[in-house]
């Protein structure tokens, strides 16, 4: 089953903080667990949403909505796609990921992907 893990942003990661050298080694080994458990299939950081954009959709009308944007904790700030054998083993290994935003609270959210067998 694939999950994509998302890392939800904070405060600092909004604000453009960039991690601390520590942070990138222990991110770096804890991958390293990831790619070896054959677990981790890609994923990356995301720069703040002050430099994103949204395109809304209303029937044949698109609006672009230039970022930063409202509430900070439903944003994204990185994201992994992983294969696991359940939603309990994905729940396991973001367990024993390092505190993606030090000094912050942060939330780590596990969401399966649809399969093609979803749909018959």
């Amino acid at each position: 089953m694939k999950v994509m893990v998302f890392v939800k942003a904070s405060k600092n990661s909004e604000a453009g903080v960039m991690p601390s050298q520590k942070l990138m080694d222990d991110m770096g080994k804890f991958n390293e667990q990831l790619m070896k458990a054959g677990i981790m299939l890609g994923g990356d950081g995301l720069k703040p949403s002050s430099v994103g954009k949204r395109v809304h959709v209303n029937g044949d009308k698109r609006t672009v909505i230039d970022g930063p944007f409202a509430e900070t904790k439903e944003l994204v700030a990185g994201y992994w796609l992983w294969e696991v054998k359940s939603v309990e083993e994905a729940v396991e290994w973001a367990k024993k990921c390092p505190a993606p935003m030090p000094g912050e609270e942060s939330d780590i959210e596990i969401r399966p992907l649809y399969t093609m067998e979803d749909f018959k």
